[in-house]
């Protein structure tokens, strides 16, 4: 078994740290393999399903099959959950990707506790179709294991075009239960994506996604999620991004600000530094001490969609959430309907 070396106590061990929990299982990882940078691990997990007590929050389980994200997001808000592992470095989060083991088993166990009115949410913090699942396939896995059951709701979210891979899978899902697959595109403008998500697919091979699966009779939309104030948030920017969902069959095209938490400011702030300095004081206004843009902002990019919608053609329904979340998850977990005046949905998260 490995030691992690962040973790790494001296020669004589007098001096490890009393590690309790999830930062214990952390530090025995034992190591599977490297990668450009990354280090994967084997973690094992009392549970696979996660029960969610934020009433802000529409879902009331999640489940994460991977702890960390190699896609190296710069917004991204859940870097904060290495830190339950004691692992304080922000970008240890990209560099340190942990698989959970043994999780079909623990949703099979573990289902019998969730009621069928309570949401699930696939990728409420990392993504269930990085890298590392192309090789240990532990979304794929808990897909087949909750394809097995009926009556359910069920949500997915993802950057990557791996999703058509269990498109097989999913229709058997989706005939049996509520399903929805969120595909994030922030951007159809390539350039752009890569300095923004380093490691993930092409904004386009996101789109054709959406088009594969429901074409494969998988409910598929588009995600925009987060739009960022001067970088992405341009009329004519997120204009091609509805059109071009429009143009792959999207069902749906939502978008949510940018939520900026301090571990997530640790590493975006000094990348828009160095590739947005005009816009860093722009930042430091906006957000200040606070993790939220203003309602203001919300406001505005609520009726640009609204509008946006309307042009390209995608239906007027509404599903309303709570008034603050994070920045990922499902759109129509929670259902019923509302006027656009009322404000647009947000993702698992603040409504616009």
């Amino acid at each position: 078994m490995a030691i992690l070396p962040l973790l790494q106590d001296d020669q004589n061990g007098e001096n490890r740290p009393q590690l309790v929990g999830i930062a214990r299982l952390a530090a025995d990882g034992e190591h599977i393999r490297d990668g450009h940078n990354v280090e994967y691990l084997a973690i094992n997990t009392r549970s696979i399903l996660n029960r969610c007590n934020v009433p802000r929050m529409p879902f009331s389980w999640t489940i994460n099959p991977y702890r960390g994200c190699e896609f190296a997001c710069k917004y991204c808000y859940a870097r904060y959950t290495h830190e339950f592992m004691e692992l304080r470095d922000p970008l240890a989060f990209e560099q340190k990707i942990f698989v959970k083991q043994h999780t079909a088993e623990q949703l099979r166990r573990d289902m019998k506790k969730v009621k069928k009115t309570e949401l699930i949410a696939i990728g409420t913090a990392t993504d269930p179709y990085q890298p590392a699942e192309r090789r240990h396939g532990m979304t794929r896995s808990i897909l087949e294991e909750f394809a097995n059951y009926e009556g359910y709701d069920l949500g997915i979210v993802t950057k990557s075009n791996l999703v058509v891979r269990d498109a097989d899978v999913l229709r058997r899902i989706a005939a049996r239960n509520k399903l929805y697959v969120n595909i994030t595109v922030t951007t159809v403008n390539y350039r752009l994506a890569h300095l923004l998500e380093p490691r993930a697919p092409r904004p386009d091979l996101r789109l054709q996604a959406v088009r594969d699966l429901n074409a494969a009779g998988v409910p598929a939309g588009v995600i925009c999620a987060p739009v960022l104030p001067g970088i992405t948030d341009a009329v004519r920017d997120l204009d091609a991004l509805v059109s071009a969902a429009k143009q792959h069959n999207a069902t749906y095209i939502y978008a949510n600000p940018l939520f900026l938490k301090p571990c997530s400011a640790a590493v975006f702030m000094p990348f828009l530094e160095k590739e947005f300095p005009h816009l860093v004081k722009n930042y430091q206004e906006r957000y200040g001490d606070r993790a939220f843009v203003s309602s203001a902002y919300t406001k505005r990019l609520s009726g640009l969609m609204a509008k946006l919608r309307g042009k390209h053609g995608f239906p007027i329904r509404r599903d309303r959430l709570p008034e603050y979340g994070d920045s990922v998850g499902n759109p129509l977990l929670n259902h019923g309907t509302a006027p656009e005046s009322e404000g647009q949905l947000g993702l698992f998260g603040k409504a616009l």
